[in-house]
C-alpha cells in the first residue's frame, strides 16, 4: 500500500476510572488474548502497510512491552518496519505530547523522511476490521484532501462523545462538532484519517507555528471548509473503549457467535503477541456457560455470561456471571461476582461477594497479597 501508519495510542480517558491507573488504553485487554490496539495493528498489516509508528505517553510501560518486537504483525521483515515514539527531550523540547497535532510535530522527522505519498492515521482505542486500501481508493476518488471514516450511529446510541459530522449529498464534511452537548447529526467520526503526507506535514507545521496541538479541533474542524474533507462510510462492528460502560459492552460483545466469528474466524485475521500457556483446565466441579475463557485459566467453580483473560483461577463454589476478570486474577473459594470488572493480578479473597448492576458495573480492585514489592 501507498502509505504510512500512525496509530495515536499515548492518550488518557478519565472515563475509564482506575482502569487506566496502571496502563494505557491502547493496552487495554480485548476478548481474552488481546489487546486494544491489536485491532489498528493488524487491519494496518492487513491492508499491506509496512512501516507503521505507534506513539505512546500516558502508562506506556505495558504498551511498550507489548510492542517489543513487530513480528506478531509481521511489520516489514526487510523493509519498513514498526517504530515506537515515545515523548523525547530536545534542545528544541521538553514538552510531553500536547495533543494529537503536537505528537505528529514533535516525531515530524519521521514523516519527512518516508517516501509513501499517504498517510493513515487511526486510535488505538478501536475494535473493529477495516481495509485502508478501500479508504485510500474513496480518497483518491474523491480528490479529497482528507478523508475521514465515520459510521451511522445505531438508534439510541449516544455520539456526544465522538465527532459528529454533517454531509453535503457528495459525502463532503460542512460541519464538524467534536464532543458537542446536542448532535445535529448521526453520524460520527471513527478517529481514522486519511491524508496525503505532504500536506499533513504543512499542517501541522503550521499548527505548531500558531500554539495549536489538537488535531481535530486544530485542523479538521478548522479547516473543513478551506479543504476538501470527505466522509467515508464503515460498515460492520465497531466499537471504542474509552470509558468503563463501552468497555465493558465491547467484551461482552465478544460472546455473540457472529462477532466472535467475524474478528477471529473470517479473513482477514486479528494478530497478538503470543504468550506460550497450557489451554484452559476446568476441574470436577465447574460449570461454565456462554463465556469465554482464555489459556493458562483453571475453572473449578460456575462461570456465565462472562469474559475470563489469562491465568485466572476460580476457586471452589464460586460463582461469576456477567463479569470481565481480567489477566492474572486468583479468585478464592465461595467468591460471588456479578456485573463486574475485576482488576488484573489481583487476588480476591475467599468468602467475598461483589455485586454491580447491569447499568453500573463495578470495579473490583484488591490489595494483591501474592506480590510483595
Amino acid at each position: 500500500m501507498r502509505a504510512v501508519g500512525i496509530v495515536l495510542a499515548g492518550g488518557n480517558s478519565k472515563r475509564m476510572k482506575e482502569l487506566s491507573n496502571k496502563r494505557a488504553i491502547a493496552a487495554m485487554p480485548i476478548a481474552g488474548s488481546y489487546r486494544s490496539i491489536d485491532f489498528a495493528l493488524s487491519n494496518m498489516t492487513n491492508s499491506r502497510i509496512q512501516k507503521v509508528a505507534v506513539f505512546t505517553q500516558y502508562n506506556s510501560r505495558s504498551l511498550n512491552e507489548h510492542l517489543s518486537s513487530s513480528k506478531w504483525w509481521d511489520f516489514g521483515r526487510k523493509q519498513g518496519g514498526m517504530y515506537v515514539f515515545t515523548p523525547t527531550i530536545t534542545a528544541q523540547s521538553n514538552d510531553w505530547y500536547r495533543g494529537t497535532a503536537d505528537a505528529l510535530y514533535q516525531n515530524l522527522t519521521f514523516l519527512k523522511n518516508c517516501h509513501e505519498p499517504y498517510v493513515v492515521i487511526a486510535s488505538g482505542d478501536g475494535v473493529y476490521k477495516l481495509d485502508y486500501n478501500k479508504v485510500l481508493e474513496y480518497h483518491i476518488e474523491k480528490k479529497a484532501d482528507i478523508t475521514v471514516v465515520c459510521r451511522d450511529a445505531a438508534a439510541g446510541e449516544d455520539v456526544t462523545r465522538f465527532g459528529v459530522v454533517e454531509l453535503n449529498e457528495d459525502g463532503r464534511i460542512i460541519q464538524f462538532d467534536e464532543k458537542p452537548m446536542v448532535a445535529e447529526s448521526n453520524v460520527y467520526s471513527c478517529g481514522i484519517y486519511v491524508v496525503r503526507r505532504r500536506l499533513l506535514i504543512e499542517l501541522i507545521e503550521r499548527c505548531a507555528a500558531e500554539d495549536r496541538y489538537d488535531f481535530v479541533r486544530d485542523i479538521l474542524v478548522r479547516y473543513k471548509s478551506l479543504k476538501r474533507i470527505y466522509a467515508y462510510k464503515m460498515e460492520g462492528y465497531w466499537s471504542n473503549i474509552a470509558s468503563v460502560e463501552s468497555y465493558y459492552k465491547t467484551n461482552m460483545d465478544f460472546l455473540d457467535k457472529d462477532i466472535r466469528n467475524f474478528f477471529f474466524r473470517e479473513h482477514p485475521e486479528i494478530y497478538t503477541k503470543v504468550d506460550d500457556l497450557p489451554p484452559a483446565k476446568y476441574n470436577p466441579g465447574a460449570n461454565v456457560k456462554n463465556s469465554l475463557v482464555s489459556s493458562g485459566c483453571i475453572i473449578n467453580g460456575a462461570v456465565e455470561n462472562s469474559v475470563l483473560f489469562k491465568k485466572v483461577y476460580v476457586g471452589n463454589n464460586c460463582v461469576i456471571k456477567n463479569s470481565i476478570i481480567l489477566n492474572d486474577v486468583y479468585i478464592g473459594d465461595n467468591t460471588v461476582i456479578e456485573n463486574c470488572i475485576v482488576e488484573s493480578r489481583d487476588t480476591i479473597r475467599a468468602n467475598t461477594t461483589y455485586i454491580g448492576k447491569p447499568d453500573d458495573v463495578k470495579i473490583v480492585i484488591e490489595k494483591n497479597e501474592r506480590y510483595t514489592i
